[in-house]
């Protein structure tokens, strides 16, 4: 088995006291660190707007990572390991000056690892300061989602992340591409040939992608309603799922061989006209309902709302892929807030066989599917047709599972957390999970498409209870083709 190299480096935080630091990334390094994954001389600088005392910051930073990392996992020598390499600086990210004391601190570091957990619009501003003090010819950026809000303004933002680092140095996060199921489609698709002789437009019928969410929007009214469910979610996580699910074998397993292909899946993707929208896409809000059995407001009662507002928080889409693997073969995109329970699968549905034998009442049973599931439980289950047992049952078919549940399968390993992958992989200077540019792009252009759509037509949202699974809408986008979404209760 090939044996990871642990190298030294800095980890730079830009936005150290945020919740996305204090929430993963912290936790992420602890465990690092704790797996043996940190170099002894690997160095955490925090940086933050915040003054006064380094000790008050670092306490605070200590006391998230004590709530966030399970108490079974807190080992004291780890801990104290882990408190011995973080550093706190107070800065300005805007203000060229504030940056010599961090270059100072780091002086000799390579390579020097600058993660932006801030809003894109402060991306540049970091970047040209960095390189104002000789720090960018030592440093790989990493970037946080969402990298703009349209076509433009990623192309803005990455255009001034370029002017100082090339692309081999920038690293575009989707923690949704570091979860060990994501990963496990590459191996579970190119190195079974059971599958991958299967994965066209001949033997599958249609593919679900769902990420449901439980909560509402936490407290991020002002986030949100800028962005809306479709750039919050479907631009980024739910379109890389569809790419790794639709793309062709790469060469290798290099990250430009993996990227080139999900950038054509990208690039066939059938545009949405505005005569298709009523078939092809829905667009929710959620009302008051319950969550838990307690209840729930609804969107435009939360705190700090705007009554008046039109952002989607559930979508649903019917997409189409233009190539020779998947003509004819529908993809079934739906995610949303406040919806009954926190799930995000694939559900890949086998067509059934041409030649049936069996009892006609039973040939509704009939229907292999695959169902990869990212959260809560990571796994992977084939739904198969098998006889029931018994004397008595005589050739009546059953649906089973054949399946692989990572937590119960490998109970001695701890599955990591996703973005404890990616820190590692940023620090091993390994960039095939993540974006590149021309990937964000082209996800923008299709996306950008779908808001002009629902601009042209005046298409609200429509309402449906929070705990429920959308719109009715949305049943009828898919049920209309026959089908049905897997699952839904």
């Amino acid at each position: 088995m090939p044996v990871i190299t642990v190298k030294p480096c800095t980890f730079v935080l830009f936005g150290a006291l945020g919740d996305l630091a204090l929430r993963k990334l912290f936790p992420a390094l602890y465990q690092l660190d704790r797996a043996g994954l940190l170099h002894a001389s690997t160095r955490i600088v925090a940086l933050a707007r915040e003054k006064g005392e380094a000790g008050t910051h670092l306490a605070t930073i200590e006391a998230t990572l004590l709530r966030y990392v399970p108490a079974a996992d807190i080992e004291p020598t780890v801990l104290q390991r882990f408190r011995a390499r973080l550093s706190y600086l107070s800065m300005d990210f805007f203000t060229a000056g504030d940056y010599a004391p961090l270059a100072e601190q780091v002086a000799g570091t390579d390579p020097l690892i600058a993660y932006f957990a801030t809003p894109a619009s402060v991306y540049g501003a970091i970047c040209e300061n960095l390189a104002a003090v000789g720090l960018a010819e030592q440093s790989r950026v990493v970037l946080e989602k969402p990298i703009g809000h349209d076509l433009a303004s990623s192309r803005e933002v990455n255009e001034a992340v370029a002017r100082y680092f090339p692309e081999s140095r920038i690293y575009r996060i989707d923690h949704y591409l570091g979860k060990e199921t994501v990963q496990n489609l590459i191996a579970l698709r190119f190195a079974n040939s059971l599958f991958e002789t299967q994965w066209n437009q001949h033997h599958i019928s249609h593919v679900e992608i769902t990420v449901a969410e439980k909560v509402g929007i936490e407290g991020r009214w002002g986030y949100f309603d800028q962005a809306g469910q479709l750039r919050d979610m479907i631009q980024n996580h739910l379109l890389q799922l569809l790419c790794l699910i639709a793309m062709d074998p790469p060469s290798d397993l290099s990250a430009d061989s993996i990227r080139d292909e999900k950038v054509k899946v990208l690039k066939a993707l059938a545009p949405i006209t505005a005569e298709q929208f009523g078939r092809q896409v829905v667009r929710g809000q959620y009302a008051t309902g319950s969550s838990d059995g307690k209840p729930v407001p609804g969107y435009l009662e939360e705190e700090n709302a705007n009554p008046h507002s039109d952002t989607e928080t559930f979508v649903a889409l019917r997409a189409d892929i233009r190539n020779w693997r998947w003509s004819g073969v529908p993809f079934y995109l739906r995610t949303g807030k406040r919806m009954p329970q926190k799930l995000s699968q694939i559900v890949i549905h086998f067509k059934e066989s041409s030649h049936y034998i069996f009892a006609p009442e039973q040939r509704p049973l009939v229907s292999n599917r695959l169902i990869i599931r990212l959260q809560p439980d990571e796994g992977i289950s084939l739904q198969v047709m098998t006889k029931d047992q018994g004397l008595d049952k005589g050739m009546h078919l059953r649906s089973g599972p054949l399946q692989l549940n990572f937590s119960e399968t490998y109970k001695s390993t701890r599955i990591p957390d996703a973005y404890e992958r990616l820190v590692l992989e940023v620090m091993q200077g390994n960039q095939y999970l993540f974006v590149r540019k021309d990937e964000v792009e082209h996800a923008w252009l299709w996306c950008d498409q779908l808001i002009a759509g629902w601009t042209q037509l005046g298409d609200s949202p429509k309402p449906y209870t929070a705990g429920s699974w959308g719109p009715m809408a949305s049943m009828a986008l898919i049920t209309r083709d026959g089908r049905s979404w897997y699952g839904d209760l």
